[in-house]
């Protein structure tokens, strides 16, 4: 069977952890940024995991990874 190829946008946006879990970052990061308090901005730095519903489909985008 040839190759599954990578879908380029999931593999900039997930990473799967070695316990199979796919991690992911979180959203409202990228501007209008000086009205969130210095506390919101700090708790949005930190990995999420992707929801256990999206996890199957996600996994098909990055068969390799």
């Amino acid at each position: 069977m040839p190759k599954i190829k990578t879908h380029s946008g999931a593999k900039k946006r997930f990473s799967v952890t070695k316990s199979g879990k796919v991690k992911r970052a979180k959203m409202n990061r990228r501007h209008i940024l000086n009205k969130m308090t210095t506390k919101r901005k700090r708790g949005l730095r930190k990995a999420a995991y992707a929801d256990q519903t999206n996890v199957a489909q996600i996994k098909r985008l990055i068969p390799y990874m």
